[in-house]
């Protein structure tokens, strides 16, 4: 229920006039846990920015990167691989706690030489050239890296990397002159930040509420109170916006958008999310270790059939793993992906395929048509000749060896092939730490020559050398970038922004407002 409240001193304890405004958000999902750090699900990218910020902020409005200033004010690269970062004076946590470089040296750390072990896995996958952050004075810090670093800015604004307050973290849990793993335990489900919101009550898998932090560094929040709560089911989140439970529901497919949009009293917004839809296959598993099978599996699926038909031809079927928000690193030339039913069986009938049975694993509701999509992958596969059911599980399969393909999605955690393809699919990454992937030395050369050269063309050439690696060997296949809607009631202006990783909702500043009615 959207309550527009006329300020007064009395009702609002404000002398500026502004509005006490709340909402309440209908999600799909809510996290089990509220930690930047440890965090990179797509339920998860929806909390942190109301209440935690970054040394190097970012103009959301636009597709391409414009770095600004945040919690630091400037930043300089001293050495080739030192850059020094100006703290902003004057910040404080959601418990009143100043913000030192103290603070900021122990944030990054905590990701950086990470022991923790959901720490230890992102600090893999994205933040591996990071060595250590030390502090010069109490607002000045310097971080190093262990190879001349082409993305800092990016990697200095991703949400693993939020400021956390250390002395409020080392003293949840046992000696509070130690972080120790239980501490980010508990500050997992007690978060503090230095955001426009604190987050005012959290229960785990149900709901987040934010309140206004009136000693926010940054512009006034426009929110009094925002509230999520965790609504699984579609026709549910419909019915709760439209009696008034709810001012904005999240994740609503395409074929229920005619329905609110003949509400006069709702409106809807989408777009093509930043991120993929994709199968993933095992490598490794004994009936398809030959690279052939993968490839049918692969060729059989039409992808732009599944756009038609789950989409209404809304969502984006990509030609390779590449966003056009790689801007200069967009390349939707190259042909990773195909759909050809009759090399699939052709393939099938070289690898002397025996008609073993081919089981796709899927979420029930985690992924917006996800189980849709899986019947329909199953259906393709047995027109090529391929044995195949669906195997329905809400748990997450994708280390078990046993698991020979299922449904997935791979995000774009910044905007760069290495922060969507590479985090997934780099030497030692989650897909190969999780045993259904295999890099080797000529692979490991040719990411390092993507990952750490300075030269665009240099990259570009490199990344194609990965893409035909996936083609000849296939671990996974992108199916679409999903179009994903919000609907809300009518004087409700708000949209996610282009700038944004998937899901993020943003209630800062500039990002929501309401209409006079």
């Amino acid at each position: 229920m959207l309550r527009l409240l006329l300020s007064t001193a009395l009702a609002a304890g404000l002398s500026t006039g502004l509005a006490a405004q709340e909402i309440t958000v209908g999600a799909a999902n809510v996290s089990d846990y509220l930690d930047p750090g440890r965090d990179h699900s797509n339920v998860g990218s929806q909390f942190y920015y109301n209440s935690f910020d970054t040394l190097i902020g970012k103009n959301h409005d636009k597709l391409d990167a414009e770095w600004q200033p945040a919690l630091a004010t400037e930043w300089t690269l001293v050495e080739p691989k030192v850059m020094e970062l100006k703290l902003r004076e004057g910040v404080v946590f959601h418990n009143g706690e100043p913000m030192t470089a103290d603070d900021v040296v122990f944030s990054l750390n905590r990701m950086y030489q990470a022991d923790f072990p959901p720490y230890v896995v992102r600090s893999r996958d994205r933040l591996a050239n990071f060595v250590k952050a030390e502090k010069v004075d109490d607002f000045t810090v310097r971080i190093s890296v262990e190879k001349e670093e082409p993305l800092w800015e990016t990697l200095l604004n991703l949400q693993q990397v939020m400021i956390l307050p250390e002395e409020y973290t080392k003293g949840l849990t046992g000696d509070p002159q130690v972080a120790e793993h239980d501490d980010f335990e508990a500050f997992s489900l007690a978060p503090i930040g230095t955001g426009p919101y604190r987050v005012a009550e959290f229960v785990p898998g149900e709901r987040v509420v934010y309140e206004r932090f009136d000693d926010f560094w940054g512009e006034t929040a426009p929110l009094a109170r925002a509230t999520v709560r965790q609504v699984p089911e579609t026709a549910s989140r419909v019915t709760a916006l439209k009696t008034g439970e709810a001012d904005i529901v999240t994740n609503i497919a395409p074929d229920q958008l005619a329905m609110i949009e003949t509400d006069p009293n709702l409106r809807t917004v989408g777009s093509a999310t930043p991120l993929f839809h994709v199968m993933i296959m095992n490598v490794n598993h004994p009936e398809l270790r030959d690279p052939r099978i993968r490839q049918a599996m692969s060729l059989a699926i039409d992808r732009d059939l599944l756009n038609e038909a789950l989409w209404l031809g809304k969502a984006v079927v990509p030609s390779t793993h590449t966003l056009e928000e790689f801007g200069e690193l967009y390349m939707p030339e190259l042909t990773t992906f195909e759909h050809d039913p009759e090399r699939a069986r052709a393939l099938l009938e070289e690898a002397g395929y025996d008609g073993a049975e081919i089981v796709y694993t899927s979420f029930p509701t985690y992924y917006t048509n996800g189980l849709l999509a899986a019947q329909a992958i199953t259906e393709m596969w047995q027109e090529v000749g391929i044995n195949a059911k669906v195997d329905v599980q809400d748990k997450w399969t994708g280390g078990d060896p046993e698991m020979m393909a299922r449904n997935w999605s791979n995000p774009m955690y910044f905007s760069d092939p290495f922060g969507s393809f590479g985090v997934m699919w780099a030497p030692h990454g989650p897909s190969e730490g999780e045993g259904r992937f295999n890099t080797d030395a000529e692979y490991a050369d040719i990411w390092e020559r993507f990952r750490f050269s300075t030269d665009t063309k240099a990259r570009k050439v490199a990344y194609a050398e990965l893409m035909d690696r996936i083609k000849q060997d296939p671990p996974v296949l992108p199916l679409y970038r999903p179009y994903e809607s919000w609907a809300m009631r009518k004087d409700v202006n708000w949209s996610p922004k282009p700038g944004h990783i998937p899901y993020v909702l943003d209630f800062r500043a500039g990002s929501i407002s309401f209409a006079s009615n």
